[in-house]
């Protein structure tokens, strides 16, 4: 996906393994990688080295970590978890567009956590969301996306008054309000890109399978 392309900057969380090819890939084209302290030993088992870790240090081998010689950046701030507080410190060095890996697996509602954090920090950095089986992106007015024909497309969104129309997809949508989460989901893209429209800016996501 084009999307990706110019980011230089990955964000690892401490759930599912980022193992695909294309996290993989993405991985080692990035010029930083900011890992959260929980996931260290998860990037060292897929052969990647963070470029800085960030956490309270509560899941750190200190010896491996001096071995190793990554700078740590400590925050232990009880208010925020380790995704947060990753965003927190790209945000304090001007890292604004950012891959995020390792958000999902393991726990549901880690996930749907860490997909609420991103729609938050959506208004002060450009998030894109890579899991081992799609790929999350935050949008606060009219775009274009790419797809496949056959890709699945979802679109949620957290404003009840916000107007969507659909466009490229098998169901489309005009002007609609979406009073549930589940009522711009599970759609389909015809082509090699798809519009979403907007009357409002309110953050919505959408989700493509890869």
């Amino acid at each position: 996906m084009k999307e990706f392309s110019a980011v230089k900057t990955a964000v690892v969380a401490n759930g599912e393994v980022p193992g695909s090819e294309l996290s993989s890939e993405l991985l080692h084209k990035m010029e930083r990688i900011v890992c959260c302290d929980g996931a260290l030993q998860k990037l060292l088992s897929i052969n990647v080295l963070p470029t800085v870790i960030v956490g309270d240090g509560d899941s750190l081998d200190c010896q491996l970590l001096n071995r190793l010689r990554i700078p740590y950046h400590a925050d232990e701030s009880e208010e925020y978890n380790d995704l947060q507080k990753a965003l927190k410190y790209c945000l304090s060095n001007g890292y604004d567009d950012l891959l995020l890996l390792g958000c999902g697996g393991l726990r549901e509602d880690h996930f749907i956590a860490n997909l609420s954090i991103m729609t938050m920090y959506s208004e002060q950095l450009r998030l894109t969301m890579l899991t081992e089986y799609g790929v999350f992106t935050v949008i606060h007015g009219t775009t274009e996306l790419t797809s496949l024909p056959g890709m699945q497309v979802s679109v949620f969104t957290r404003d009840p008054r916000s107007r969507l129309t659909f466009s490229g997809l098998k169901y489309p949508v005009n002007g609609r309000q979406f009073n549930w989460l589940w009522e711009g989901s599970l759609n389909e893209a015809v082509g090699t890109s798809f519009r979403v429209e907007m009357d409002g800016n309110a953050a919505t996501v959408v989700y493509r399978t890869l």
